[in-house]
């Protein structure tokens, strides 16, 4: 990695804590982000890079800031907000006074965005995007929406912060649960772009960083069963990732997996995890969404998949939690169990006109309609999904599949 390359690659890690440090300085997260990219600039076209760029970064931006809250056009504010940051100390230790301590800064800052004025799509929409760090274009992704509506989302909810003049701050520990659910699904989804993103394009360590989150607060709080439920999937989840890839960086599908790579002492840790949220007796999504990775697990044991199992799971997820992802796994498993035919018949019921950019939908159609002798109609939902810019270990696979239905 060349060196602007790597002075690029610290910025962009330093760039959410430092965004929501300044956001909650300025309570104004357009002007943190225009901040930021400002100093991130300056910083680039340094001749000699800065010994320590997060904190170089952070005096930068709070500059830039401040020119800009006592700019013409930020009349109105620009004497609190200066005033707030004048007063304030120059170091990260006291930009975000907290009256709780949650032991990690980013998990702090996700449960700042959390607010619960927002709506939990939006806030986790923008916790995604300020916190996680994770590009539009990413986030519509995991949401199965296109990247102009989830671009208007974030603005939308970064007005209603600006405008209800929404806090930035951490609320008494007897609030977190107002928080919690908001929260836990912005790590699933921050885990799930990772997921998807297998070869680590968008960000190589946001894999490791959603798992050690999601046991942090399964530790911070054990008496909550769906966090307990959330680390067990995430670590299960992980537990097969030296698995994921073959040797040109291709996507290798769950089913072919050399169970011999997976990851033992993970699984027996996300079991443990799952028998600790059992005890509670309140079964939620995130407990049924671990118990069928588990279940999948087994194979690593006897060799076999239980299919009627996993549909039985799916059955009660679909209940808890409807969404065409959630249908969609539903008819894989389907497939195992009735045949193709019926869980073709099943995704073909769904209103997939609504999700027509989420190419999910395409490869499992194209999976299905291939195990029912539909090879033409799989080739042209195998390409529907590749237009779609998957990522880069997908893209390998699904070329691969697209070769293979050809020779047919």
């Amino acid at each position: 990695m060349s060196d602007s390359a790597d002075l690029a690659r610290q910025c962009m890690a330093a760039r959410p804590r430092l965004v929501a440090a300044l956001a909650a300085q300025l309570r104004d997260l357009d002007a943190a982000e225009d901040a930021f990219a400002e100093a991130m600039a300056a910083c680039l076209a340094l001749e000699t890079p800065p010994d320590r760029v997060g904190a170089w970064l952070m005096t930068v931006a709070r500059r830039k800031a401040v020119d800009a809250i006592r700019s013409e056009t930020a009349r109105i504010r620009a004497s609190e907000a200066a005033a707030l940051i004048d007063e304030g100390e120059h170091s990260m230790g006291n930009v975000i006074a907290l009256p709780e301590s949650i032991p990690d800064e980013r998990l702090r800052l996700i449960f700042i965005c959390c607010h619960p004025a927002i709506a939990i799509e939006a806030r986790t929409a923008l916790a995604l995007k300020v916190v996680c760090g994770l590009p539009v274009s990413a986030i519509a992704r995991v949401f199965l929406t296109s990247e102009p509506a989830m671009f208007q989302r974030i603005t939308r909810a970064k007005t209603k912060v600006r405008e209800a003049g929404i806090a930035f701050e951490l609320p008494e520990r007897r609030h977190w649960g107002d928080r919690l659910e908001a929260v836990l699904l912005t790590i699933e989804l921050a885990y799930t772009a990772a997921y998807q993103d297998a070869a680590g394009e968008i960000d190589p360590d946001l894999a490791a960083e959603m798992g050690r989150l999601a046991a942090m607060i399964a530790e911070l709080l054990p008496e909550e069963p769906e966090a307990l439920g959330l680390a067990a999937l995430i670590m299960l989840a992980r537990s097969r990732e030296a698995a994921r890839l073959d040797e040109i960086g291709a996507m290798i599908p769950l089913s072919q997996q050399d169970t011999g790579r997976w990851d033992f002492e993970a699984i027996e840790q996300a079991r443990a995890w799952m028998d600790d949220a059992a005890v509670f007796e309140r079964s939620g999504p995130y407990q049924v969404m671990a118990a069928i990775q588990l279940t999948h697990a087994r194979r690593a044991f006897d060799g076999e998949t239980d299919w009627q199992a996993i549909l039985s799971l799916y059955n009660a997820l679909l209940h808890m939690r409807p969404g065409p992802m959630i249908a969609l796994n539903r008819a894989l498993a389907l497939a195992e169990v009735e045949g193709a035919e019926s869980a073709l018949e099943f995704v073909e019921s769904l209103p997939l006109d609504r999700f027509g950019n989420a190419r999910p939908v395409h490869v499992a159609r194209a999976n299905l309609l291939a195990r029912t002798g539909n090879v033409r109609a799989a080739r042209m939902a195998l390409d529907r999904a590749l237009v779609l810019d998957p990522p880069q270990a997908e893209r390998l696979f699904l070329e691969r599949c697209r070769i293979e239905l050809s020779a047919i």
